[in-house]
């Protein structure tokens, strides 16, 4: 069967760009998770038609398929299951075209996140998702996550810069949803396609918005005796009818590390310290700044520091985004987990985490999208330790749980794939779960794009079908 397979791939592609030996087989097994899968066989299409080429094969051969960007994901959502193929896109890097008037451009998936910015900065325009892995993310990986950043507290995630994308979808017929119109007529299915994490289909290109750039930028870095002190200025922030571009936090034991990583004069003698950055026209943005510090105030801030350029600034974001890479100083192994509290909730939930790190022996950092109350706790373990794996698989879930438990989600930006797929009953009810899963079946019937994935131990569709979804179900 395999060898099959690859021939009919081979004959779609060439032998270059289809390849089973286990030395490749071996580097796509995993995302940036800590899970891994199986795959008899990686394939590199360059266009839609390859792509929809290489689905059709996959169906005649009754395999499941899977793909694949930069492998940036933490959620295991690109790790192959059942020998799936993966249909890797990283050849797949065209800025297709550019409506300098209209502010949007189409581009392949494999472009980078970081890359089409700088790309179109000659134009005055950027891309704003930011992942803090946007360096190395692609833009159709951001598609299928409905990735986050730092900066879209104000701006919105990526769904909100998304216009149209041209999808394969798992039959290997070739669409095109949403589009460059203001109002395509229909159903918003485009809206439905991302953030579906691969289970709908393969983008194959992506209508993305382009935002202007801001005429005037302010980074404050502010720092505090407490986290929870640093929380409620969070929140009064927001209360006070301010939304900032960006309000990240990072408490102590990541500023520590990241401050030997790259010796930023970050307060590292502090609990807490928030990275706040508000744009607009030059005269308001003294206005705002003043405001926010008053604020700070108001929460016994320790001291504030206020970028005085731009390599000032690019230093204290580089900062916030090296925080995952400078955990390796402090133990060679980290789990990071993604939730979504209320940001009332913030100091509590907090509490809990350091309370169940402690519990079960684990070092925690803190660093996270604090505006919108997207926590990012990183358990730095050293998995050679006996037992060490199996603490911290447990105090994620008990984190997950006390998440949940305040009033908040499973995922803010990551996505579930594999990670987070058995705790969807922790939101969802059957009937919820059923709902999901027949939108699913309406993609794709046989159920192999992307399989095992989302939701916990889906009916097969022709179950499904006989489900009766009442108003109200979560879709």
């Amino acid at each position: 069967m395999t060898r099959r397979l690859v021939a009919d791939l081979t004959r779609a592609l060439d032998r270059r760009r289809v390849h089973d030996g286990d030395g490749h087989r071996a580097r796509y097994r995993r995302d940036a998770s800590n899970m891994e899968g199986t795959t008899s066989v990686v394939c590199l299409p360059e266009t839609t038609d390859e792509v929809a080429a290489c689905v059709r094969i996959a169906n005649e051969h009754g395999v499941p398929f899977v793909a694949r960007g930069s492998g940036t994901g933490l959620a295991g959502g690109a790790v192959p299951l059942g020998d799936s193929v993966v249909i890797s896109l990283t050849r797949m890097t065209d800025i297709v075209s550019v409506d300098e008037l209209n502010r949007r451009a189409w581009v392949q998936p494999g472009v980078l996140n970081l890359d089409l910015s700088d790309q179109l900065a000659h134009l005055g325009v950027h891309f704003a998702p930011d992942p803090s892995s946007q360096q190395t993310c692609s833009i159709g990986g951001n598609v299928a996550n409905n990735s986050g950043g730092p900066h879209c507290l104000a701006e919105g995630v990526t769904n909100a810069h998304i216009l149209g994308v041209t999808v394969v979808l798992p039959d290997g017929t070739v669409t095109v949803l949403g589009g460059d119109e203001p109002e395509p007529a229909g159903y918003d299915l485009r809206g439905v396609f991302v953030g579906s994490e691969g289970m709908l289909g393969i983008t194959t290109e992506v209508c993305v918005k382009l935002t202007q750039n801001y005429p005037a930028v302010r980074t404050m870095l502010m720092d505090f005796a407490t986290v929870a002190d640093g929380a409620a200025t969070v929140s009064s922030i927001i209360a006070d009818g301010m939304v900032p571009a960006a309000i990240e936090m990072m408490d102590q034991l990541c500023l520590e590390a990241v401050e030997a990583y790259i010796h930023a004069g970050l307060p590292v003698h502090s609990a807490a310290a928030l990275l706040i950055e508000v744009v607009g026209l030059p005269n308001d943005l003294e206005a705002q700044v003043a405001r926010i510090v008053e604020i700070a105030g108001e929460h016994a801030v320790s001291s504030v520091r206020v970028a005085q350029d731009e390599a000032e600034r690019a230093l204290l974001w580089k900062g916030r985004k090296s925080a995952f890479g400078a955990i390796a100083n402090i133990q060679p192994d980290y789990y990071l987990h993604d939730t979504v509290v209320p940001r009332s909730q913030l100091p509590a939930v907090l509490e809990q985490i350091y309370e169940i790190a402690d519990r079960h022996r684990l070092q925690v950092l803190n660093v996270f999208h604090a505006g919108d109350g997207n926590l990012h706790p990183l358990l730095v373990y050293d998995a050679r330790v006996p037992g060490t794996v199996e603490r911290v698989h447990e105090a994620g879930r008990e984190i997950v749980q006390a998440s949940v438990d305040a009033g908040g989600v499973l995922t803010g930006e990551h996505g579930i794939g594999l990670e987070k797929r058995d705790y969807m009953g922790l939101m969802f009810s059957e009937v919820d779960l059923a709902a999901q899963n027949a939108l699913r079946c309406a993609f794709d019937p046989d159920m192999r794009s992307n399989p095992g994935k989302v939701l916990p131990n889906p009916a097969t569709c022709g179950e499904i079908n006989h489900v009766h979804v009442p108003e109200g179900a979560w879709i």
